[in-house]
């Protein structure tokens, strides 16, 4: 079965930085589109980065020249480099699989998801 497994994640002061993993297994990883989301306390899930099979990528507003998605097709990862934070980052982060080619941003375009890793950005 298809397994999404996110690392990285912790307690870091803002202005400090993160590098979020997603191992993916039991799926033809270069063939899927690949996206980060995150979900704070109260507030629904939105979408952060995404990266498409042909390696095109696509950020949130919020994530634009702080964070970088990247994949690695050899070891069937995929990276959000987080960096610049602010404590409004503070969230989890999910990890997710779309068998589309290009890096969608609705949740509904992602088949499969991570169990998620929290991120947390004191002051």
């Amino acid at each position: 079965q298809v397994q999404l497994e996110e690392s990285g994640g912790g307690l870091v002061q803002a202005g400090g930085s993160l590098r979020l993993s997603c191992a993916a297994s039991g799926l033809t990883f270069s063939s899927y589109a690949m996206g980060w989301f995150r979900q704070a306390p109260g507030k629904e899930r939105e979408f952060v980065a995404g990266i498409g099979r042909n390696r095109i990528t696509a950020y949130a507003d919020s994530a634009k020249g702080r964070f970088t998605i990247s994949r690695d097709n050899a070891k069937n990862t995929v990276y959000l480099q987080l960096n610049s934070l602010k404590p409004e980052d503070t969230a989890v982060y999910y990890c997710a699989s779309s068998s589309r080619t290009w890096p969608a941003r609705p949740a509904e375009s992602y088949n499969y998801w991570g169990q998620g890793t929290q991120v947390t950005v004191s002051l």
